[in-house]
């Protein structure tokens, strides 16, 4: 994104008081937003234009949100914020293993919801613009085996494969497994090394994370599962 077109972001809630405290507080912020109640009104939204970035609550009329978001992920893949007034783990890792982004439990704080909006823009900017060092020099990455990962834009790159951005818990745990190289890492000790102000990871999303992290690795990825004791980075990073 850059300073002369503000992100486009689309919240789809039938609370309408929300919805509209939502788009304020993010159109104060100099974001564009639109709005919609439904699932109807989400399609026809994104029929007239591209999104950076759909906020989408869980409970509404009428499709649901999970309904929803497996029908984007079969055409498209904006970036998804999703809502749930349940808050329940099951139903973030259910988002998260349909497709999320990330995930927020209502009522949210609206300066927490701008911050993950603003973390996820940045890990997802438009693949026609060009993001540039603010120092105009080369962005800082780590590189392990075939793969690179750029550690300002949370992106994994590999030759001959598509770019992957990487969703906050996924960086995290890949991070984890960079600074801790050919180490088990248990579930427990993946979950206090991940956990950060911005990210949930908990209990069995850390298994539905480490598997969407592999998919983005792609064939040959150097994660393995050690039985009853976690998980290990089989390569050892160039720097360190």
């Amino acid at each position: 994104m850059n300073d002369l077109t503000p992100p486009r972001l689309l919240v789809v809630d039938d609370d309408s008081d929300l919805r509209d405290l939502i788009a304020g507080f993010l159109r104060d912020h100099h974001l564009e937003v639109e709005t919609a109640a439904d699932a109807e009104g989400m399609d026809a939204a994104l029929a007239r234009q591209r999104f950076d970035c759909v906020i989408l609550d869980l409970m509404m009329p009428g499709e649901d949100g999970l309904s929803v978001l497996r029908r984007m992920r079969g055409k498209d893949r904006t970036p998804v914020i999703m809502l749930s007034a349940m808050g329940e783990d099951v139903d973030r890792i259910v988002g998260l293993e349909v497709g999320a982004d990330d995930y927020l439990a209502k009522p949210c704080n609206p300066r927490e919801l701008l911050a993950r909006v603003r973390a996820l823009l940045r890990r997802t900017s438009r693949p026609d613009e060009v993001t540039t060092d603010l120092g105009g020099g080369a962005t800082p990455r780590r590189r392990f085996g075939d793969w690179s990962l750029d550690l300002v834009e949370r992106t994994l790159y590999r030759t001959g494969y598509p770019d992957a951005p990487l969703t906050d818990a996924e960086f995290r745990v890949l991070t984890a497994f960079l600074d801790r190289p050919q180490r088990v890492l248990s579930r427990d000790t993946l979950i206090e090394l991940a956990k950060g102000s911005d990210a949930d990871v908990f209990d069995r999303a850390i298994d539905v994370t480490i598997s969407r992290l592999r998919k983005k690795l792609g064939p040959g990825d150097p994660i393995r599962t050690i039985r009853n004791e976690g998980y290990m980075l089989a390569l050892r990073p160039e720097d360190g």
